[in-house]
C-alpha cells in the first residue's frame, strides 16, 4: 500500500486496530485437487492484465508527449473504474455470502477493501495532476509519483488476491455446491452495468488461455444480445495473436 493511503487510512480509523489477514506461511489451506468452480478466477485474470499493463505504460512514460499522457490518463480511468466496481461488487454479494457460511473467514483482510479504496483515490488524483501539470520539470515529476504510487498499488492487489484465491476459495467450496456458486456468479454479472460489463469481459477475453475464452464467449452468445457480443470481439479481436483468434473461431465453428 502507498504512504498516502496507509496514512489517510489509519487517520480515518482513530486508534481501531484494523484486522489484517495472517501469515501465508502459518494459514495456507491445500487448494482441492478435484476442480471447483472459482469466482475469482475470470476477474482476477482481467483485473492483473489491467494493472501489468497499466504499470508498464507507466513505467515508459513520456511526460512531454501529449498523444502519451492522454493514453496514460485513459488506462487510468480503466483501472479505476474496474478496481472500483470489483470492491463494490465484493463488498455487496461475495463477502456476505462467505459471510452467511463461514463468519469470521473475509474479517482477516477487512481492512485491504478500505485501504484499497484510499490507494485507488491517491490514483485518481496522482492522475488529475499528471493530467494538468504544466511544464516539464512537474510533468516528470507528476509521471515519477504515479508510476510509485501504481507500482505499491498493483504489489498489494497482487498479494490480496493471492489470498483470496486460496482462502477464500476454500470457504467457498467447503460451504456452496458448484450450483450455487454459478448462481452467485449469475447474480454478480446481473449487478454489473452493460457498460462496466463490456469493458470487464475485454480484459477477461485477453487475459486467459483459449480453452477458457471460448468457454467465455460460449456463454455469452447464450445469454446476451448479439450486437454485445459483436461489440466484445470487435475489441478483443486485436489484441489477440492470429493464433489464438483463429482458436476462438474455430471454437465458434465446433458448438454451431
Amino acid at each position: 500500500m502507498n504512504s498516502h493511503a496507509f496514512a489517510a487510512a489509519h487517520a480515518s480509523s482513530g486508534d481501531a486496530p484494523v484486522t489484517r489477514r495472517p501469515d501465508r506461511a502459518t494459514h495456507a489451506p491445500e487448494l482441492r485437487a478435484v476442480a471447483r468452480h472459482d469466482l475469482y478466477r475470470m476477474i482476477h485474470l482481467a483485473l492483473r492484465r489491467c494493472m501489468a499493463e497499466a504499470m508498464l505504460q507507466a513505467g515508459r512514460l513520456d511526460a512531454d508527449d501529449p498523444a502519451d499522457v492522454a493514453a496514460m490518463n485513459t488506462a487510468m480511468q480503466e483501472l479505476i473504474s474496474l478496481f472500483r466496481g470489483h470492491l463494490a461488487t465484493e463488498d455487496a454479494l461475495v463477502h456476505p455470502a462467505i459471510e452467511a457460511r463461514a463468519p469470521g473467514v473475509t474479517r482477516h483482510i477487512a481492512g485491504d477493501h478500505v485501504e484499497h479504496a484510499l490507494a485507488i483515490d491517491v490514483l485518481a488524483r496522482t492522475t488529475a495532476e499528471l493530467r494538468s501539470a504544466s511544464g516539464s520539470t512537474a510533468r516528470g515529476r507528476a509521471a515519477r509519483d504515479l508510476y510509485r504510487e501504481l507500482a505499491a498499488f498493483v504489489a498489494d492487489n497482487l498479494t490480496h488476491m493471492a489470498y483470496e484465491e486460496r482462502e477464500h476459495n476454500a470457504a467457498l467450496w467447503a460451504a456452496y455446491t458448484d450450483d450455487e456458486l454459478l448462481e452467485l456468479e449469475r447474480n454478480i454479472v446481473a449487478s454489473i452495468p452493460p457498460q462496466k460489463m463490456f469493458a470487464t469481459l475485454r480484459w477477461m477475453a485477453t487475459a486467459c488461455p483459449p480453452a477458457e475464452r471460448a468457454q467465455l464467449f460460449a456463454k455469452l452468445r447464450a445469454m446476451a444480445p448479439a450486437e454485445l457480443v459483436d461489440g466484445v470481439l470487435g475489441v478483443v479481436q486485436p489484441e489477440l495473436s492470429d493464433r489464438d483468434w483463429r482458436k476462438l473461431v474455430a471454437s465458434f465453428e465446433a458448438r454451431g
